[in-house]
């Protein structure tokens, strides 16, 4: 049921709107307050889906409660209630973050039109917080060892900036899931997240992969095409292995990073963007700078926060943690029952050289599934997961 709060210092007025919304619907639950501090007590105590706020009132004025509901709970859509003389502010605390605002004396349908409306935009709020905790989930780092809880804890700080990061570390080990928690976890995370593998694109294309190009540029480029950068713009873009970006593609990135400008290929105009940038790579840039193939002045760019992401063998640790979320992720997947691994089992995986690292892990994990007993024992284990 849809809780409603209305602030109103004058009781009569107060009366009537609960009054209306009592009897519009029996699905509203309605509560009232004398005035702005009262009414931020009962927000602080409780969860409502709406507040009706008066503008004008002693103590505490609708503005300043305005300002302190989107400190204190913002997905609480506030709708503000304006006297004649008080048109302009009302304007004022839409910008403030005001869903709407209704004048005295108020209008029963504009009313609860006005009402509906935005009950029904706080129920969407709620459903995207959900789909986003979802997707977060996908994305989820397991571990609690040393090295992964540091990692986490960099990114809790980091991810609040726009300061660009580097990933590095083995194939496998799961750098797209730091560049994924970085978005998700920062102000962009509204915005979009694009993923582009350098090392999957060839280099006479990747130009046109990451800048966009327009009509006539090359012998294929049959119309105007927007490239990644653009498609990122007001979000993140992150750039997979980036040590295997050609020297050419690498200079167009630095411009792009010194100036907040691209220029689409074959086009000598200037296209504003406002893009984070995380890198990762697998190759070591320090030798990729001195054998001459990846520009110091590009990794000092992309470099403001370096994080590492371990092998698997330096975290053998987490490796029970990785088999019952692979395990339980496996069954939904596949829609059957989880399957259990015996202690001797996982202790037997341990120990194993870990080469392919989490991506390796995980593809025994599933074999052994598909092929070993109701509960994965150590024989399955020598059977099944043998290198």
């Amino acid at each position: 049921m849809p809780k409603i709060l209305v602030i109103e210092d004058e009781a009569a007025i107060r009366r009537v709107l609960v009054k209306i919304l009592s009897e519009e619907s029996d699905t509203y639950s309605v509560d009232e307050a004398e005035d702005g501090l009262v009414g931020i007590e009962k927000i602080k105590k409780e969860d409502f889906d709406l507040v009706l706020c008066d503008i004008k009132m002693p103590k505490m004025d609708g503005v300043e409660v305005l300002e302190a509901v989107k400190k204190i709970k913002p997905e609480i859509p506030m709708v503000m209630i304006s006297g004649h003389g008080d048109l302009d502010t009302a304007v004022n605390t839409m910008r403030l973050g005001a869903f709407d605002y209704i004048s005295k004396p108020p209008d029963l349908n504009r009313l609860l039109n006005t009402v509906r409306i935005a009950l029904d935009r706080k129920e969407l709020v709620v459903e995207n917080k959900m789909l986003k905790k979802k997707v977060s989930k996908k994305y989820e780092m397991i571990g609690e060892s040393k090295a992964i809880t540091h990692i986490k804890e960099m990114i809790e700080k980091v991810s609040a900036t726009d300061a660009r990061v580097l990933i590095t570390g083995p194939n496998g080990t799961g750098k797209e899931l730091v560049a994924h928690w970085l978005h998700q976890k920062s102000e962009r995370s509204k915005g979009p997240l694009i993923e582009v593998n350098c090392a999957a694109i060839p280099a006479e294309l990747i130009e046109s992969e990451l800048f966009g190009h327009v009509k006539g540029a090359f012998t294929s480029a049959v119309k105007d095409r927007a490239g990644k950068f653009e498609a990122a713009n007001g979000g993140t873009i992150f750039l997979d292995e980036v040590g295997d970006m050609s020297l050419s593609a690498q200079a167009k990135v630095l411009r792009a990073l010194q100036e907040s400008k691209i220029q689409r290929v074959g086009n000598d105009k200037d296209i504003k963007v406002n893009v984070r940038v995380v890198a990762a790579t697998n190759k070591d840039l320090k030798m990729e700078i001195k054998e001459g193939r990846f520009r110091e002045d590009l990794y000092h760019r992309l470099a403001v926060i370096l994080i590492k992401v371990p092998a698997l063998n330096d975290r053998r640790d987490d490796i029970p943690l990785l088999i019952e979320h692979f395990s339980s992720k496996i069954a939904n997947e596949q829609g059957t029952v989880k399957k259990s691994f015996s202690a001797k089992a996982i202790k037997l995986l341990q120990e194993y050289d870990w080469t392919g690292n989490i991506r390796e892990l995980r593809n025994v994990v599933e074999r052994l599934i598909i092929l070993g007993e109701k509960e994965v024992s150590e024989n399955d284990v020598k059977l099944f997961a043998s290198k």
